[in-house]
């Protein structure tokens, strides 16, 4: 018996296969896949909730990312545009996610066979079979997807043969309180709330100019909004940061002498200084219980060290990293990791606790498999919780997806991924922040 002999396969049916293929995000992973899916042949669709392509990447887009061009473009994508005169841009240099956007993706986006299939402003509100939950099994293979979306409209309903969820994770940061679940008082303070990898030295600079920003949250995120603060604070007189943290030492983000990853040490290293230098004031130990305001400020309140603790700021940078959305899933038959909340079959591989992104094993459709047969969760959003994603690896995701929906088992199976040495967040000596394919790196 050999592996295709137990590879699931897709089901093949008449009413099924005329339908599309539903896409959910049109980001550089959604994308990807609608490029694979041109290229089989296979009808979809493509849902985005923001107003344009990459919405989310978008939010970001100051911030450069770690990874070079040769590893941050899909190779379908790539074939796509070069027939259409495209060139790849300097291989060895890494660009901001701005860059990315509009140098890759819109250029992408505009080709005929992805152009017209791509639906902006459609927020999938939920997915399910037709005619079916989650506790109905017979017939349930042969059965369509079912995905309703509010558009500016008002509420509809697709059916497809399949669904890639490419949504990803930026929409739904993790929360403030350290138990986890929403943070009593947020409505209070929300106008003082501000999202992650805010443009502090450009679009945001107004916002922090002046005022006293408290970053909560102990990854690279946190660390490159710091570092911008920092540069605000010597430009703008009055401008205050601190760092709060519920741990005793940011371990992501602190410098080590035996970090194998040059970057990441060098990162930890710049905000180390700066604290040393008295440019942050580190707050360790900081158990978030509540939020209140306070004048024209916001008091968060919490445990540290035991004892009842509160700080004052202005402002707050939730940097805490990122979950998925899986509210829309609940008529989906799913099998999540309980701790990071990726597919069962990948999360050891992705385990933040011994993977950097340059060290996630190649992986493919038969990881990213749920119970329920033709839906995938891939890109950021197949992490979990997990801060570890790279470009390339969702692009091989997708590849190998498609090629499963497509029937092609060979394909499908025969996982390939080169990645970088390193992938993690970095900073470059100017200042500017990076990070190796988003927020969550």
């Amino acid at each position: 018996m050999t592996l295709l002999d137990v590879t699931p396969r897709p089901v093949t049916d008449d009413r099924l296969s005329a339908l599309p293929v539903v896409i959910v995000g049109a980001g550089p992973i959604g994308l990807a896949a609608a490029a694979n899916l041109v290229e089989r042949g296979i009808d979809f669709v493509v849902l985005e909730v923001g107003d344009g392509i990459a919405d989310s990447v978008r939010a970001w887009g100051h911030t450069r990312l770690f990874s070079p061009w040769k590893h941050l473009v899909d190779p379908a994508s790539r074939r796509l545009l070069e027939a259409e005169g495209w060139t790849l841009p300097d291989p060895e240099r890494a660009p901001a996610g701005r860059e990315l956007v509009d140098a890759y993706l819109v250029p992408l986006s505009r080709l005929e066979p992805i152009a017209s299939r791509i639906r902006t402003g459609a927020d999938v509100l939920a997915i399910s079979r037709e005619g079916m939950d989650r506790t109905r099994t017979t017939n349930r293979l042969t059965t369509p997807f079912l995905v309703r979306l509010r558009t500016a409209s008002g509420v509809e309903e697709l059916t497809a043969r399949a669904v890639i969820d490419a949504s990803g994770t930026y929409r739904t940061p993790n929360s403030l309180g350290s138990n986890g679940l929403g943070l009593l008082g947020l409505d209070e303070i929300a106008e003082h709330v501000q999202p992650a990898l805010p443009d502090v030295l450009g679009r945001d600079r107004e916002v922090f100019a002046g005022r006293h920003t408290t970053v909560v949250g102990a990854g690279h995120s946190a660390a490159n909004t710091l570092l911008g603060l920092v540069q605000l604070a010597r430009e703008v007189p009055g401008t205050r940061v601190t760092w709060l943290i519920r741990n005793a030492q940011a371990v992501r983000v602190s410098s080590s002498a035996d970090d194998e990853l040059a970057d990441r040490a060098k990162l930890g290293g710049r905000v180390d200084a700066a604290v040393r230098r008295g440019d942050i004031e580190l707050v360790d130990g900081f158990e978030i219980l509540r939020a209140r305001r306070a004048g024209g400020g916001v008091e968060l309140v919490g445990q540290r060290h035991g004892d009842l603790a509160v700080h004052s700021t202005d402002l707050v940078v939730n940097a805490t990293g990122f979950r998925p959305n899986l509210d829309p899933l609940r008529e989906i038959r799913l099998e999540l990791d309980e701790i990071v909340e990726a597919p069962k079959r990948l999360a050891p591989l992705i385990d933040p606790n011994v993977h950097s992104c340059g060290t996630v094993e190649p992986h493919g459709f038969a990881e990213l498999t749920h119970p329920e047969r033709g839906f995938f969760i891939v890109g950021m959003k197949s992490y979990g919780r997990a801060p570890t994603f790279l470009l390339a690896t969702g692009y091989e995701q997708v590849r190998s997806v498609t090629a499963w929906i497509a029937g092609d088992l060979a394909a499908a199976t025969n996982v390939e991924l080169v990645l970088p040495a390193t992938g993690v967040c970095s900073t470059d000596v100017g200042g500017a922040s990076s990070c190796c394919s988003g927020p969550g790196c």
